[in-house]
């Protein structure tokens, strides 16, 4: 009999912690699970979820908080309650095994496994009682019981078999980057798969599919027409429909159906500042009062609205933002989900609003500083710029090892002992970097090269630790090679001991994957420093995908984005002004400077001077002439003589 108690009372994730009353002997994800599972000679239940999962919480309450259960689950089992968010690697591992036994992927995940972490059953949620010819939970635990019991040859040969086959999970062997006429036919076939009267992709459920739409942004900034018109068409029907919170801003995660109707409510921290991205880049330039009458509902209000969102809902104390807002809340004394969305801002004030999961992404809260310190320079927001650095300065003072090396989650009860995903560097040094743009702040660039210096890979060549950089929702265990990036801390520990880790998937799915994310960084370095080692390793990172993408785009948009950026002539724009011309003529055409291959700068003479200190070769000798804002345009790091006024800076 487990007489081990619940521990997950003191967990840094929120979904951990809901589970920390149930009767069952949880543990959490750790080696010592398994030892007590060897003792006494019983299998693993390993149960995933997250906080804002509504059915993970159905079972909780029809299954996990029921003692006659707990007690069979407990006398026969070692439980094993997973965060995906906090431990995503974990969460990859056995969504690929659990696929060998249902095609209904999702979540909950319940996984049985060996006391050396081979899956041999898994499925998803199970109701307490049979249902239309589904087991209930019991008969499962039952049946899994007998089998562990009578059948063991058979539990450990099927367990042989699923890690076998995962371990011998396909490679890619592209070697060369899409060209431009392969990016037209990505956009062209996106626009064959649009779902014409309603817009967006697909049928039910259907998703915003964010890294899509930010590629669709980038060809329309470049001229692509398809693309513009297209995206065009996307954004709006999203916006005008439920799937944005049309109170107080932000997009749910999906829509249950076609029409982009019955959401399934939570906002996800990685689809709003995606999101952010997308509307924020397609709003024409310009400060507020610029904006004047312009400022109606449309683009604008639709990127205050996301913005706001993110200060106002998900921003923590410690500065840092918060990974989800439930879908779930208490409205009259009973659990409702989705009841307070359907309220008007004066009854929302009235009721208790969604729980937030507090818990600290340092990859998605890369993707935030991003699109907040972009979208604030671009439109005039300084709070939103302020809010970024703030997110930026506290992920780097604390969610690092005194060795440097980055940790993937903390709240304000502590970090989480979880390493760093290589998605985790990716995010926040490409996150860093659009700081430093926005700010005009080297520094910022600064600890972005040092992420991505930790993770490159010499020449691209493979190591022997694997790695795993999950990247949204989605599952398999594809391994391009050549490997061009590894995270220093090689992977989850419980799993490397296991032989159970598996080999990194660069698909993309509702964010971007480590490899795109990483990619994409390097590729920035290489456009403010000529660094010809950046640029290589993005590029063979890209050129890894090329076929699986080609083949797929809609899971690939990311990489495409990063894709058409290296198609392009690479482009770059300083503007060096004083203080006083921050945000004159030359400072904003800098920040509408968008599309595919393009980057652009606006400093002050002395941060021009740091820049250059730092070892960003765009910045050398970028002064300003006169003492007045002059603009430096520059195509692979050949420079056209300054100007200092927008009509001869379009002239060229």
């Amino acid at each position: 009999m487990g007489d081990v108690p619940n521990a997950l009372a003191d967990s840094i994730s929120p979904y951990l912690r809901s589970h920390a009353d149930n009767p069952v002997a949880w543990q959490p994800w750790g080696e010592a699970a398994f030892v007590e599972a060897r003792r006494r000679d019983v299998p693993v239940l390993v149960s995933i979820g997250y906080s804002t999962c509504h059915w993970c919480h159905v079972m909780a309450r029809e299954s996990f908080s029921d003692p006659e259960l707990a007690e069979h689950l407990n006398d026969r089992f070692v439980a094993v309650k997973v965060d995906r968010e906090e431990h995503p690697d974990v969460d990859a591992s056995y969504l690929a095994a659990a696929s060998a036994f249902t095609g209904n992927l999702g979540w909950p995940l319940t996984v049985f496994v060996t006391p050396e972490g081979r899956a041999f059953y898994a499925g998803t949620y199970y109701p307490p009682t049979p249902v239309q010819g589904h087991p209930s939970f019991t008969q499962v635990l039952d049946a899994v019981t007998d089998a562990w019991t009578s059948r063991r040859g058979e539990v450990e040969t099927t367990a042989a078999e699923i890690q076998g086959a995962l371990a011998a999970q396909p490679t890619s062997d592209s070697t060369t980057l899409p060209t431009e006429a392969d990016l037209q036919r990505v956009v062209a076939l996106l626009a064959e798969h649009e779902d014409r009267e309603f817009t967006g992709f697909g049928a039910a459920p259907k998703f915003p599919v964010a890294p899509i739409q930010n590629l669709l942004v980038k060809r329309a900034a470049g001229g692509d027409a398809v693309a513009d018109a297209l995206v065009g068409r996307t954004l709006a029907g999203m916006a005008a429909s439920p799937l944005r919170d049309h109170v107080d801003g932000g997009f749910f995660r999906y829509a249950t159906r076609r029409d982009w109707h019955d959401p399934h409510y939570e906002r996800m921290l990685y689809d709003n500042a995606l999101l952010l991205d997308a509307y924020s880049r397609r709003e024409e330039p310009g400060s507020r009062e610029e904006r004047g009458s312009r400022d109606e509902p449309g683009t604008a209000t639709i990127t205050t609205g996301i913005a706001s969102f993110l200060l106002a809902t998900l921003r923590r104390p410690s500065g840092g933002f918060g990974s989800a807002q439930d879908s779930e809340s208490i409205l009259d004394g009973a659990r409702n989900e989705g009841g307070w969305y359907a309220l008007d801002a004066e009854e929302r004030a009235r009721h208790p609003a969604p729980a937030v999961d507090d818990k600290v992404l340092t990859g998605w809260n890369g993707l935030a500083i991003g699109a907040l310190a972009e979208a604030g320079a671009r439109h005039g927001h300084p709070e939103w710029i302020r809010a970024a650095r703030d997110a930026a300065a506290h992920l780097l003072a604390e969610h690092r090892t005194p060795t440097g090396e980055l940790l993937r989650a903390g709240s304000d009860r502590g970090l989480s002992a979880a390493p760093a995903t290589l998605e985790d560097y990716g995010m926040l040094a490409t996150g860093l970097i659009r700081l430093a743009l926005a700010t005009g702040d080297a520094a910022w660039a600064v600890e972005a090269r040092t992420l991505v210096d930790a993770c490159l890979l010499p020449g691209g060549e493979p190591t022997t630790e694997p790695e795993n950089e999950p990247s949204g929702d989605k599952s398999g265990a594809w391994a391009p090679d050549p490997r061009v990036f590894a995270p220093p801390t090689p992977g989850n520990p419980v799993l490397l001991a296991q032989g159970t880790q598996l080999s990194r998937d660069p698909s993309e799915g509702a964010y971007p994957s480590g490899l795109s994310a990483m990619a994409t960084a390097a590729f920035l370095l290489s456009q403010l420093s000529a660094s010809p080692v950046h640029r290589d390793a993005a590029s063979r990172a890209v050129a890894s995908v090329t076929a699986l993408a080609l083949d797929s785009p809609i899971a690939f948009g990311a990489s495409l984005s990063l894709a058409a950026d290296l198609a392009a002539e690479a482009t770059q724009l300083v503007v060096v002004a004083p203080e006083a011309e921050r945000d004159g003529p030359l400072a904003r055409a800098a920040r509408d400077f968008a599309g595919p291959g393009r980057i652009a700068a606006v400093v002050t003479p002395e941060q021009a001077l740091a820049w250059a200190a730092a070892g960003f070769e765009l910045f050398e000798g970028r002064t300003a002439l006169d003492g007045h804002a002059t603009a430096y345009l520059c195509r692979d790091f050949a420079c056209r003589l300054p100007v200092t006024t927008v009509e001869a800076l379009q002239a060229g």
